[in-house]
Order: C-alpha cells, then structure tokens, then sequence
C-alpha cells in the first residue's frame, strides 16, 4: 500500500517512571521513515503523569480522559483522532522495543498483510523473560484463540499489533479495558483479513514496577473471546 504517514496511539495510566523514556524512544525509532503521528490518552492518572503530558501538547496530539476507562476506552479516544495510513498501538512502559515496529510495518507497505502482530513467543530470548504463570496465561488464550478460529496464532496478547488504517476504523471497539485485545483479535479473524506473525524483543516487567493485567483479566479474555466469536 502506498502509506506516508503512521499514528502511534500510547494508552497511559500512571507511568510516570517510564513515560520519558519510552516517548523519547518512540520519537526516534524509524517506524520506516514514515511521517510520525504520535498520540498519547492519558486514562485518568493520577501519579503527575498528566501534569508531564500537558508539556507536550504542542508537539503530539494529547488526550485526557477524565476518569480511569481501561486501555480499550483509550484506544478508541486515540483513533477518533488518528489520521495515519498505518496504526500501531505502544504501551507506556518500557517491555516493548518501538525499533521492532518496521519488521511489522514492512508487511503491510509491501502489501504482504493487512494487519501485523508481534510475537514475543517466537523470539527465543524474549520467551524466556516471562514470569512463569504469565507464560501460562498468555499461552492458553492463545491457544484458545486458535480452537475457536481454526488459526496458528503464537501471541495473541501481544501489544504490538498493526492495522491498515482502514481496517481498525472500520471496527467497532466495544471493550474498555485489557479485553481489547482478544476483541480486536477475534473480530480481525472473523473478517478474514490476512494477518501475520513477526518475532519482537520483550522485556517483561514485575507488578511490584507497575504491571497492571492480572489473572482476573485473563478471563476477561476468555469471556470476550467467546463472545465475539459468536456475536459481533
């Protein structure tokens, strides 16, 4: 596809402790020479991470929502806004390389994909930096992912996922919170739109350095999964 421009959408909620670094890394990552669109939902934080987006207002699109939504609700604030040709999706934290991008974009430029996922499973290091039960959960509902979808996904929760433009603005995103993911994922297969796997680096962090999905998303995911498999 011809594209000239990507948007960056980044959900925050307290992540005073690596929002610097984590946009300073995204503003000087390639994204394949595209033309950056950055835009940063803060989801109601309360840790000062507001106060330090609002410096940034002049340079990257900044939104606010006013409580706590989840990153579902602020996934779809940012696409109202989006106006790139490509749209991917960065965590405010430090697990993901936003350099690992171009290996995902390059398919959809070269008209190999439609939408593109990052997969921390098929990168040898980076399996082995997670958390054991973390290793179990994730594997499970990718592999529940894949009964009900008749697919091979590897990483269906992984973050790095990239979208036609097109594509995602023709979803209707319902959930608010972590099931987005499974959400976006089921509807994406649903629609058969040709997706494709590519290994990524992951450095996983602890809860006690502010990892926020839990067991009790997991079946979240679960209920999301089974739901839109069978409804819209």
């Amino acid at each position: 596809m011809k594209a000239t421009k990507i948007s960056i959408i980044i959900p925050v909620f307290n992540e005073i402790n690596t929002l610097k670094q984590i946009l300073e890394k995204v503003e000087k990552a390639e994204f394949c020479s595209l033309k950056k669109e950055i835009i940063l939902v803060d989801d109601g934080s309360k840790d000062g991470t507001r106060e330090f987006l609002k410096l940034f207002e002049e340079k990257h699109k900044i939104l606010f929502h006013a409580k706590n939504m989840g990153k579902g609700a602020a996934v779809r604030t940012a696409l109202y806004y989006a106006t790139g040709d490509i749209i991917v999706i960065q965590d405010a934290d430090l697990e993901y390389n936003p350099d690992d991008y171009n290996k995902l974009i390059k398919l959809i430029i070269n008209d190999e994909v439609d939408v593109a996922y990052g997969s921390r499973f098929l990168d040898i290091e980076s399996k082995k930096r997670f958390r054991f039960l973390q290793y179990l959960g994730n594997k499970f509902l990718t592999a529940f992912t894949n009964l009900l979808f008749g697919v091979g996904l590897t990483d269906m929760e992984t973050c790095y996922k990239a979208f036609r433009a097109d594509i995602i603005r023709n979803i209707s995103i319902k959930s608010n919170k972590f099931d987005f993911e499974p959400e976006i994922t089921a509807k994406i297969l649903k629609l058969k739109y040709h997706l494709q796997e590519v290994p990524i680096s992951y450095n996983g962090r602890k809860y006690s350095e502010g990892k926020k999905i839990g067991w009790i998303d997991g079946f979240s995911a679960i209920r999301a999964l089974i739901w839109y498999r069978i409804f819209d």
